[in-house]
Parts: C-alpha cells; structure tokens; sequence
C-alpha cells in the first residue's frame, strides 16, 4: 500500500463529485471538493520494528562449538546462545576472578577456605597437564622433528634441481615432451615439499600442544596461589576494587567467546553452523522483543513534515494486513534529513499502541497522520 493509493482515492472522489455535477439539474450547486479531501492529511509509509531488537555477533574469531537455541526459542537476559570452541579457557579465567571477587564480600575464613579449594583445583588441573608432559616421549618427538626437518631441506633442494630442470625446456612448446616431463617433476617436486612441511608442523604440535597446556595450567595455579596468599592479610578496599576491575575484565573477555541474550525476547534468526568460522564481521543471532512496536517512516517530505508534531495520533494498516488497523503515536521526528532523488525526506517515529500475533519485524505500513487539533 503506497502513497499512490491515497491519491488514486482522492482523484476517484473528484471524478465522482464532477460526474455527479453533470449529472444534476442547472441550478445545482456542486459539493466542493475541499468538504471531502483534507489538506491536511498526511499518509507515509513505514516498517515495523520491535522496541528491542538486536543482532549479535562475536567480538573475537572462532569455531562455532555449541548452539543453544533455534528461531521462535523465548530466551531470558544472560541466557547463553552461541559458544565458540575457545571460550575455554576465558570461562576458566572468569571463574576463578569470580571466585576471587565473591570470597573478599564474604567474612575472612569464608574467604580464605574458597580461594584455598580454588587453589587445591588449580593444583588438580596443573597435576594432570604435567603428567601429559612428563608421559611425553619429548626425545623421541625432537628427534623426528630433526627428521623432518632434514626431510623438508631435501624436498627443498628438489624442488631447486626441478626449477633447474624445467627451466632449461620452458621456452619450447608446451606440448614438447622434455618440457612436459619437466614441469610435471617440478609440480612432483612442491607437493612432496609441501607435504614435508605439514609433516614437521604436525610433529611440532605434538610436543608444544601439550607443553602449552601445562604452561596454562602452572599459571593458573600460580594466580590462585596467589590470590588465597593476599586473602591471608583479609580484604581492603584497594583489593575489591582490583578485584572487581579483574572480574568485569574477565566478562568482557569471555563475552567475546560466548554470545548471551542482551533482554528477554525471541530468537528472530540463526545465521551459524556447528564447526563454522565465525568473527565480528557475520551476523550469528537476532534477538527481538515483539511485545512492543514502532514504526519509522521512509517518505515524510519537508512540504509534511511540517504538519506533524510529538504526540500526534496516526493509524497504521500493514501492507499484508489489510484488514488489521492500529493506532499508534509520533513520539520522534528527526531534526536531520536524508536526499533521496529529488525529494527532502524526515524520519518520523511512531510508537504503535497494539500488538498482534501477525506482525513480523520489518513488515511494510501505511501511516495515516490524524489532523493535529
């Protein structure tokens, strides 16, 4: 439904008033057309959006590892929608400045008992990361990256005596057998390097993949040793102010692993895949509350604008839903404008007074302006 609706009812409306007039006796009078059509009205278009609504996305890049919900899911604030595989080790660093900040507002043996338990789990994770360290064959291991090292040199030296080869034919024919044979050694040639280089790396990984853990676990049990050791001398306000800042920084770096809702609401959309690359440029979830609307027009002329003010009635009919009318009232008009062709246009905002089950975020509207009395 477009503005072009309520000029071709108004222009019926005057054919109909003049077929009437020629229709009449002589000594009719003619109803004028200004009783009929209001110069005052004022008829837009819109699209309805819910008052809250949102679409999230990760602040870090990662692999999608869970996801919670599916669209129509009604979710409550904090609720948890989407996770990526290395929140790990972000929920670990969260906990434990949880813990830390939790046990300063409790009495100081409460405290200490938590942070000594915090620190005894700490140990328990350190104790398991080091004894995959210490089961590890690391000789065994560094001897085969020298291996594959010396492995990755030879297919280097290869591929040169290859390039040598193929570049004594490659200005002959393609199609000439030597240079064919030739470049096809030389393709031979890459490939084995490459493939002895994914070689290396992987031995690599073998050793410093569990190093690395160990390495977080020791600092792990080092920051709890740590913090039960401080408790010791009981809580200050120097100390719950860290703390405090500890934790909001460890919050905000897991929420950058793990997607939570912002409100209640519904879930509108899911844009992820498990297993999937995921970063702050993708959109991963809408989140909307339909319980309430708004409407902002998309053609308001500078010629209109100026008959609109706050708090104005309007009615409003959803282009697919023709049979549903709604009122709503201009709660915003924007002071800037936006140049579209020719025309001057302003955003006018309309907070809509009902809801219905049908109404879908975006959905096209006409808004009828009432006169300003």
């Amino acid at each position: 439904m477009k503005k072009q609706t309520s000029i071709i009812v108004v222009l019926l409306v005057i054919f109909s008033v003049l077929l009437t007039a020629c229709g009449a006796q002589a000594t009719a009078t003619p109803a004028p057309v200004a009783d009929v059509i209001s110069t005052n009205n004022v008829v837009a278009e819109g699209r309805l959006e819910p008052v809250q609504g949102t679409n999230l996305s990760f602040q870090a890049r990662g692999i999608v590892e869970a996801i919670l919900v599916k669209a129509g899911d009604s979710v409550r604030q904090g609720d948890i929608l989407v996770r990526l595989a290395n929140a790990g080790g972000a929920e670990a660093q969260l906990l434990v400045a949880q813990d830390d900040y939790d046990t300063l507002l409790r009495n100081e043996s409460g405290s200490r008992a938590i942070l000594w338990q915090a620190y005894m789990d700490a140990q328990i994770v350190r104790g398991k990361a080091e004894k995959k360290w210490d089961d590890l064959n690391v000789t065994d291991i560094e001897d085969r990256i020298d291996d594959d090292k010396a492995t990755v040199e030879d297919r280097q030296q290869d591929v040169i005596d290859a390039q040598d080869e193929f570049d004594k034919y490659a200005d002959l024919d393609k199609d000439n057998t030597k240079r064919k044979n030739a470049e096809d050694a030389l393709e031979k040639a890459q490939e084995d390097l490459h493939l002895a280089q994914r070689n290396l790396e992987e031995t690599i990984r073998e050793r410093d993949s569990v190093r690395a853990a160990y390495d977080a676990a020791l600092g792990l049990e080092a920051e709890a040793r740590h913090q039960y050791e401080i408790s010791l001398d009981g809580p200050n306000a120097d100390q719950l102010s860290l703390s405090k800042a500890n934790l909001d920084a460890a919050k905000d770096a897991l929420s950058n692993y793990v997607l939570t809702a912002p409100f209640d609401g519904v879930v509108a959309d899911v844009n992820v895949k498990v297993g999937e690359q995921m970063g702050a440029e993708t959109r991963a979830v809408s989140l909307a509350n339909f319980n309430s609307w708004f409407v902002e027009t998309t053609d308001i002329t500078e010629l209109e604008v100026v008959k609109l003010k706050v708090g104005q009635a309007v009615t409003i009919v959803p282009d697919a839903l023709l049979d549903l009318t709604l009122t709503g009232t201009i709660t915003e008009i924007s002071r800037a404008y936006i140049q579209q062709g020719g025309d001057i246009l302003y955003t006018v905002r309309i907070a809509v007074n009902e809801t219905d089950p049908r109404l879908m975020w975006g959905m096209t509207v006409e808004a009828s302006f009432l006169e300003a009395q």
